[in-house]
């Protein structure tokens, strides 16, 4: 199996069975995500106990790549502090915005989204999910919009 086919069968598998998807009881912090172009909304959920992230959950609908992202972001950012969060948000971010950004192997699962850069116009689609995290973290709530 190639490394594309691997990474299109991680985000369909992730798409059609999405981790930590639905409500988040006692929720400590929360972001909307909205991506007018192609439709995705995303209502976040996070419950932070002091700087980690004790649980975090997602609701909404998207494409196969919003969702996707979302669940694979849901698997890496829980359990992590928001430094670590923060890190990996920058990792993803160039993955999906630097053509020549080569995966880190630290990324794991998240390397799947690598192939994601070669439809420019799914960009936003893929890192929604990341962005919304980052208000969630920052403001306790807020609403994002890739536009």
């Amino acid at each position: 199996m190639d490394l594309k086919e691997l990474y299109r069968d991680v985000i369909l598998d992730h798409n059609r069975h999405p981790r930590n998807f639905g409500p988040l009881e006692a929720a400590s912090h929360h972001a909307e995500g909205n991506n007018p172009l192609c439709g995705d909304r995303l209502t976040l959920a996070v419950r932070v106990n002091g700087d980690r992230i004790e649980d975090i959950r997602f609701e909404g609908s998207g494409c196969a790549i919003s969702t996707a992202s979302a669940s694979l972001m849901t698997e890496a950012v829980k359990g992590k502090d928001r430094s670590a969060a923060r890190q990996l948000f920058e990792k993803v971010h160039a993955l999906l915005t630097q053509p020549d950004a080569a995966p880190d192997p630290a990324l794991g699962k998240l390397a799947a989204l690598s192939g994601v850069r070669e439809f420019p116009a799914r960009v936003k689609c893929a890192s929604l999910c990341w962005h919304t995290l980052n208000a969630a973290l920052g403001a306790g709530h807020a609403t994002v919009s890739t536009e």
